[in-house]
């Protein structure tokens, strides 16, 4: 389960190719721990920023700026601003859990 998400792309009027009165604001972000893919739908009134660090788990009532997470997606899903700013993302939750990847590449036994 994800607690936390990086904005990837934000969509103020929701998907282009929705229904235009079923559009809801909407954004793309990975999460941090498993890097699954979501779209979320913010909270009223809320600005969202490419890269924020966002809450986005159990508790309701830590969930500052998003209203609940619509669905997970697949990387074809993404927009395509998402999926530029995938790589630095990544990056970025790379370098902020580095001592966890070190841990595990020193720790993995080999495949064969």
């Amino acid at each position: 389960m994800e607690d936390y998400a990086y904005i990837l792309d934000y969509l103020p009027q929701g998907r282009p190719d929705e229904k235009s009165f079923r559009r809801v604001p909407l954004a793309i972000a990975v999460g941090e721990k498993e890097f699954k893919l979501f779209e979320l739908i913010p909270k009223p009134n809320v600005s969202l920023i490419i890269g924020e660090r966002i809450y986005i788990g159990k508790d309701i009532e830590k969930r500052e700026k998003i209203e609940h997470v619509k669905r997970r997606i697949a990387y074809d899903e993404l927009t395509n601003a998402a999926k530029s700013e995938l790589p630095y993302v990544l990056e970025e939750i790379v370098k902020r859990r580095e001592e966890d990847f070190v841990r595990f590449f020193n720790e993995a036994t080999p495949i064969t």
